[in-house]
């Protein structure tokens, strides 16, 4: 707490914990006005000393200080927050924009997988990145994408599953790690839309409408969090 010393008419004493500051109130300017501000690790303290009062305050009130003399506080993990934040944009940005020029390229596609006939391997909801056959050459060991076809030859859809034998020429024979016996058909190169080149887990159940719309809202309220400590 502030307090004006009463021993002296022309000097001001502001007690701060272990530290007492003395201000020389003798002015040629009798409505001067004086503000101090001390930071610690509780935070902000600011006094304004005008004619014969210590008045508590907000430096904020009267003046823009630099960032680097007032970092205390929630001040201090809004800044944490907002370099993590800003990194992770950064990261963010650059990871969207490399996958949009290789995605656009035709170098990786990336796909949802929505059953579990992978598992553990690759679960409902991870998301799967590939690149076309002739970047990688599929063989044994290999999770490929391929199109899966009735017996007229009509598509019916993508699947991913491993390869567990056969060959180019003749056909490979695939089978989830999940499903107890192989495919019926045997994809061949141009049945097979890529190779597996890496597994996101979980990312795809955070991109349908009803996670999209709690996600939304979360976002919004942490930046009100973020603004409303960078004014405190």
């Amino acid at each position: 707490m502030a307090n004006l010393d009463e021993r002296s008419d022309s000097d001001a004493s502001i007690q701060l914990g272990k530290m007492e500051m003395w201000i020389d109130k003798r002015s040629k300017v009798p409505e001067s006005n004086v503000l101090v501000t001390v930071s610690d690790l509780e935070g902000e303290h600011s006094y304004l000393v005008t004619g014969n009062k210590v008045v508590k305050t907000k430096s904020s009130l009267f003046v823009q200080a630099p960032e680097e003399r007032i970092v205390v506080g929630t001040r201090s993990w809004y800044r944490k927050a907002t370099v993590l934040t800003r990194w992770f944009g950064y990261v963010l940005a650059f990871t969207l924009i490399s996958f949009s020029i290789l995605s656009f390229q035709g170098s990786i596609k990336a796909r949802v997988v929505l059953t579990a006939s992978m598992a553990p391997t690759i679960n409902p909801g991870d998301m799967i990145l590939t690149t076309p056959p002739s970047n990688i050459t599929p063989k044994i060991g290999s999770v490929v994408a391929y199109v899966g076809r009735r017996f007229d030859g009509t598509a019916v859809g993508v699947f991913s599953h491993r390869i567990i034998g056969g060959s180019a020429e003749t056909g490979f024979i695939v089978k989830g790690d999940a499903n107890p016996s192989p495919d019926t058909q045997k994809p061949k190169i141009p049945d097979i839309t890529g190779v597996v080149i890496f597994v996101i887990p979980l990312i795809g159940k955070f991109l349908t409408p009803k996670s999209l719309m709690v996600i939304i809202p979360l976002i919004f309220g942490l930046w009100l969090i973020l603004d409303a400590l960078k004014n405190e």
